[in-house]
Parts: C-alpha cells; sequence; structure tokens
C-alpha cells in the first residue's frame, strides 16, 4: 500500500489569483505597501501567519501578523465569491486523481498550509472529498517545511513515510517530504521554479499531471 500526499495551492488548484487579491485587500487594509505578485506566490505553501510575516521581512509572527491573518480569513470568502477568484483545478488534474482513486492499492490524502475550511471547500467544489481519505491543514499540524502533516497521515493511514509520496509545487513541500523520509515528487506547473524545487530535494519533477502516473504506479 502507498499513501500519495497531495499539496493543495499550486498543485492540484490554481489559487494564485485568489490568496494574491485577498492578500493586496490585507496589506491595504493594514496601510502597507501592495505586495507584488512574485511576492505573494514565493509564500504560498507555508500557514498564513508565517507567510504574512515573512512578505514584511519578520523573523517572527507578531501581533500585526496575527491581526493581519484574522483579517484576510473574514475576506478570503468574499474574494471567492466573486467569480473572477475561484480555484480552478490544473488541466489533467481530474483525470488523474480519479485515476489513482479507483485503486485498491493506494491511499490519497492533502498536506496544504490552507485552514481546514479551505481544504474542505476545495474537496467539496471539486468532488474530491470521497477520493481523498486523510488530510492535514495549517489547523492541524506546524506550517512546513515543518514534517508533522506528512508523518499524521501516515500514522494515521499505517502507511510509513518510505511507501508515501508527497506532491507539491513548492519548495516548502520538498522539504517537508525529505524531512518525514518520504519521496519528493515536484510539479513545474506551480509557483516555484524548477530549480527551486531541486535544490529544495525534489526526486523528481514533472512537467503535466499525467506523467505523475509513471512515478505513482
Amino acid at each position: 500500500m502507498k499513501l500519495v500526499l497531495f499539496d493543495c495551492d499550486g498543485t492540484l488548484v490554481d489559487s494564485a489569483a485568489l490568496i494574491h487579491e485577498t492578500m493586496r485587500r490585507t496589506f491595504v487594509q493594514f496601510g502597507k505597501r501592495e505586495p507584488l505578485v512574485e511576492e505573494t506566490k514565493s509564500i504560498i505553501g507555508l500557514t498564513l501567519d508565517i507567510a504574512i510575516a515573512r512578505m514584511q521581512g519578520k523573523p517572527h509572527v507578531d501581533d500585526e501578523a496575527v491581526q493581519m491573518m484574522a483579517y484576510y480569513k473574514s475576506l478570503f470568502a468574499t474574494v471567492r465569491s466573486d467569480m473572477n477568484f475561484r480555484e480552478p483545478l490544473f488541466d489533467g488534474i481530474r483525470d488523474v486523481i480519479e485515476t489513482l482513486g479507483a485503486r485498491d492499492d493506494l491511499l490519497l490524502g492533502a498536506v496544504t498550509g490552507k485552514s481546514r475550511r479551505g481544504l474542505d471547500l476545495v474537496l467539496d467544489t471539486h468532488d474530491f472529498r470521497k477520493v481523498f481519505v486523510v488530510g492535514r491543514t495549517a489547523d492541524d499540524c506546524p506550517s512546513k517545511p515543518h514534517p508533522a502533516m506528512v508523518t499524521e497521515c501516515c500514522d494515521e493511514m499505517g502507511v510509513r513515510p518510505a511507501d508515501t509520496l508527497v506532491i507539491g509545487d513548492a519548495i516548502y513541500d520538498m522539504q517537508m517530504a525529505k524531512a518525514a523520509g518520504a519521496t519528493a515528487i515536484g510539479v513545474s506547473w506551480g509557483y516555484a521554479s524548477v530549480a527551486q524545487l531541486r535544490d529544495a530535494g525534489a526526486d523528481v519533477i514533472v512537467d503535466h499531471p499525467r506523467a505523475l502516473l509513471n512515478h505513482i504506479l
């Protein structure tokens, strides 16, 4: 039995526009300089309070970062309700998930910097809840690249990290996978470059969702 753990933002769904617009409005509300899209993309995958602090060059989460996180969360659903800021699946992802979900020798899960509510919304929107049997979010574990999201999923499913694959688009996903003792598979359609993924420890990098099947099945 293998456990296959997917990151969400930048791996399953293209949520950069939604995250950036919510972040932009948050920074404006607090009198900050509007962040560049590239700055927002660089922190996708981190737990929100850490991400906000890092975007401002702060070494640690402070009270202001916590306040900004709360405002971001209060605003997220409003921004998402705008049709221009939905979280679409990347092309080819649905076919891959349906193929993997039909296997008896695989267990699928999600490890994400989203909140539990955010992950549930994605799973429900795309009808993936019946396929993803385990998951850890920012509400459950320390931020990536801490290995807890992976190791807790392994413990819950009774699968060794050595039999687990972590699939993600961010350097934090690769670092988390290696810290947990799992295989790290990087995807090039997300928000980090191939070079960044390779430097972060990716065991393999794929350029299209369909190519994932060659490394899983």
